[in-house]
């Protein structure tokens, strides 16, 4: 199959593209923008399904040994449209541009949505504001084997380019869901998973508590932490142990330390 050239960065199509880094048109769209080869190859193994590819050989590091993204893209049912470097840089969102560039179905699902195991391991990120804090967070999770990662009450959306961008593509391998706090609380008390709470006021070590079994580690937002309702509804509250000056680590950070603790534990059991 022939593919489509776009040479000028005033074709209108373009315009499309870059309407897609505002939220309400990907809500409005169920589609995001997906960037870079290596994010594009973990998606595709994901089972994910681009509707759109947009490449640029000028920008690729390899495009042979690269092409196997385009191959598997079209094989299942991408359209692929090849970019000039200016027609490629315009619609490109993040520095360092690779050449691969796709539209994507959007993800995310409601928490009662989600198959999990019989003892699952799930990250609550309640109100977290940083794109770059919910990708690491994802990046995270993904090494650590977690099952779910539960955006509660969310400031931005699992779509937002810049949280795919920070999550090296992790979005789409790891299940996530978004609900309100309340939600996000009841749920798991429906399915009998209990949830620990990270801050710094708490006076248990996340070390001394038992994190095996069915739990959901849930921390805050970047600068006031989990809201009143969330520490209230906590089955326990834990801290990490800091002996510097700063009252709090980042949250990524804290999400990492605690998940891993849990990973720890499940393993020595």
């Amino acid at each position: 199959m022939t593919e489509q050239t776009i040479t000028s960065a005033a074709n209108p199509r373009l315009k499309t593209l870059v309407a897609l880094r505002r939220r309400r048109r990907r809500e409005q769209e169920g589609r995001t923008l997906l960037e870079g080869y290596d994010e594009l190859a973990l998606a595709l193994a994901a089972g994910v399904r681009p509707v759109e590819l947009y490449t640029c050989p000028e920008l690729m590091a390899d495009p042979h040994a690269q092409d196997d993204v385009v191959r598997r893209s079209r094989d299942v049912g991408a359209q692929v449209v090849r970019l000039g470097r200016a027609a490629f840089e315009k619609v490109a969102y993040r520095e360092g541009a690779d050449g691969f560039l796709a539209v994507v179905p959007s993800v995310g699902a409601t928490p009662r949505e989600l198959v999990l195991p019989a003892d699952p391991l799930v990250l609550i990120a309640e109100g977290v504001e940083k794109p770059g804090n919910l990708g690491a967070m994802l990046r995270t999770a993904d090494a650590a084997g977690v099952d779910a990662v539960v955006a509660a009450d969310p400031v931005t959306d699992w779509g937002n380019p810049n949280v795919v961008r920070s999550s090296k593509g992790t979005v789409f391998s790891v299940p996530v869901a978004t609900a309100t706090t309340a939600e996000t609380i009841g749920w798991a008390r429906e399915r009998g998973i209990r949830v620990v709470a990270a801050t710094p006021a708490a006076t248990e070590l996340h070390t001394d508590v038992d994190l095996t079994g069915p739990v959901a580690i849930a921390v805050g937002t970047e600068k006031e932490g989990l809201t009143d309702e969330a520490l209230g509804a906590a089955d326990v509250r834990v801290r990490i142990p800091m002996t510097g000056k700063a009252n709090s680590l980042n949250v990524a950070t804290s999400a990492a330390i605690i998940l891993y603790e849990a990973v720890r534990q499940r393993r020595t059991r």
